[in-house]
């Protein structure tokens, strides 16, 4: 009996199924674009790993649903956790529960918002102070360091809304910008029908930028279908986005987006399953790892439309 036994051991070893990696994934939800691609990212790249299980939850931007999923992940005693956040400023608790049971804990594309992370904890992500730095730049650069805008921002839990707001604010107080004022800044929460809603009621009420700059591809599309239906789509009043999503370029390609900036999320998803398969095997990763952002515009649009 004890020769078999250790015959259907070695057996396991050689064939490599001995031993498998549980990974739970907890995203902020699955209903965005963006975070689909993200989401995918991670999940194409672990079956190219032989022995590599993701286990993915939906948060449904519910924090305390996402706070459970993690818990539930801990009782499992998964090899390692990704969190793609709720809400970042809810990181802390969610970072205690992971050390506190000894399992390596990735965040995802939403920066914590601890200023140091501890042992066995990373970021996998872009850095958002580019994000909107390349975005308004670009904008400012086409209206000439002049003129009004309006910024859509995202939800105002999240770190990169509140980053990429800033950016822009950043941007404007410098030369050669200085020429461009804020005439409204609002949150669409990332969503399409929202930013509809905003863009229609500052129109309605005789609001007339000569630019809008969203937090992110969505809201920029929501923006561009009430300036259609006032009119004043195809540039002639510039739209900037974020995520080069394919909707974002494909708006581009129409004439209708004059800025975006690609954040890889497939990239971003490969990354930080790489760096939780290291830290459940114990090895050292740097805190932060940057995906990096890159500008998009109609001169190079070609080079991005099958990225995400």
């Amino acid at each position: 009996m004890k020769r078999t036994l250790f015959a259907l051991a070695a057996t396991a070893l050689l064939c490599g199924t001995a031993y498998a990696e549980n990974i739970g994934v907890s995203m902020a939800k699955f209903d965005d674009n963006f975070l689909t691609v993200l989401r995918n990212g991670m999940t194409d790249y672990a079956k190219t790993k032989s022995g590599v299980n993701l286990q993915i939850e939906d948060g449904q931007n519910d924090v305390n649903k996402q706070l459970s999923q993690i818990q539930n992940f801990i009782a499992q005693k998964v090899d390692a956790i990704i969190v793609n956040p709720v809400d970042t400023d809810a990181t802390p608790q969610m970072t205690k529960l992971a050390t506190d049971a000894g399992i390596p804990l990735v965040y995802v594309n939403r920066m914590p918002s601890e200023e140091k992370l501890p042992e066995k904890v990373a970021f996998v992500g872009s850095n958002e102070v580019d994000s909107g730095t390349l975005e308004t730049k670009e904008i400012c650069k086409l209206l000439g360091g002049k003129g009004d805008i309006v910024v859509i921002m995202g939800e105002l839990s999240n770190q990169a809304a509140r980053q990429r707001t800033q950016d822009v604010e950043d941007v404007i107080a410098k030369e050669p910008c200085t020429g461009m004022k804020i005439l409204q800044k609002q949150t669409a929460n990332w969503d399409r029908t929202q930013a509809i809603d905003l863009m229609t009621n500052w129109l309605t009420s005789g609001i007339k930028p000569a630019a809008v700059i969203s937090n992110n591809d969505e809201m920029a599309i929501g923006a561009i279908q009430a300036l259609k239906q006032a009119g004043l789509a195809g540039g002639k009043v510039l739209v900037g986005g974020v995520d080069a999503t394919q909707d974002g370029l494909g708006a581009m390609k129409d004439g209708d987006l004059q800025v975006t900036v690609f954040q890889n999320a497939a990239g971003q998803g490969q990354g930080a399953v790489d760096t939780a398969l290291k830290l459940a095997k114990g090895e050292k990763v740097d805190p932060m790892v940057w995906v990096p952002f890159e500008l998009v515009t109609p001169a190079n649009i070609d080079n991005y439309l099958k990225k995400n």
